[in-house]
């Protein structure tokens, strides 16, 4: 499996990853709406054409992971694929829709809908991924592991590799560590404690350079 990361910046860096195989194109969330020619050029520079996508998965329900979902739907020819815990956030097309959490989330959901971010095209997914689904039904050697916490519906793949692609679970920019935007504490450590239990070898963020389980702890 070849990993291409695809990496747009708009006041922040966002990444997505298109997983090339030899049953076709995966690609693990959109990018945000402001940068749709930026993230759409460098599908193209990966070789990814209209027709070579076999699904969309978003790894949860925030405009930086979804924001061109429809568009790349309707563009590509892929289904979109992501756990029915976002489905309010990505069907009113506002991340802040079922908004709890701490004083930091509510905050940030301030900020972003003073600086008109929080919206995004609406969608409808066409598959609901539930936890510890087989993706090999679609092509890829990989599992669906529900990571909730930063949002209800978060999800990471991990592949038969070791691959693990986490959404914002982890984050790397600089150094790796956990997600600080909380929108339920217990249930962020305990997709915490069951990812430490796996058998992971690289993991890839959503925001930040890639890198190796163990640097957690180092």
């Amino acid at each position: 499996m070849e990993v291409t990361p695809i990496t747009v910046h708009y006041l922040f860096g966002a990444n997505s990853y298109l997983l090339k195989t030899e049953t076709g194109c995966f690609l693990i969330d959109t990018g945000i709406t402001k940068k749709r020619d930026q993230f759409e050029k460098q599908l193209d520079e990966a070789g990814c054409q209209p027709g070579d996508l076999k699904l969309i998965i978003i790894t949860h329900g925030h405009l930086d992971h979804v924001g061109n979902a429809a568009y790349l739907r309707d563009r590509y020819g892929a289904k979109i694929a992501m756990h029915r815990g976002d489905s309010k956030m990505v069907e009113s097309g506002d991340m802040f829709v079922d908004t709890r959490g701490g004083v930091m989330i509510r905050l940030v959901g301030v900020l972003m809908k003073a600086l008109g971010l929080s919206g995004y095209e609406r969608i409808t997914p066409d598959v609901y991924l539930e936890d510890d689904q087989d993706l090999s039904v679609y092509g890829l050697n990989a599992k669906v592991i529900h990571t909730p916490g930063h949002s209800n519906g978060s999800i990471s793949v991990l592949t038969a590799d070791g691959d693990l692609f986490c959404g914002d679970l982890y984050n790397n920019n600089g150094k790796p560590v956990k997600a600080s935007l909380v929108q339920d504490q217990q249930q962020l450590d305990a997709s915490f404690e069951r990812i430490g239990a796996l058998e992971i070898a690289t993991v890839y963020p959503g925001h930040g350079k890639p890198f190796r389980m163990e640097q957690l702890t180092e």
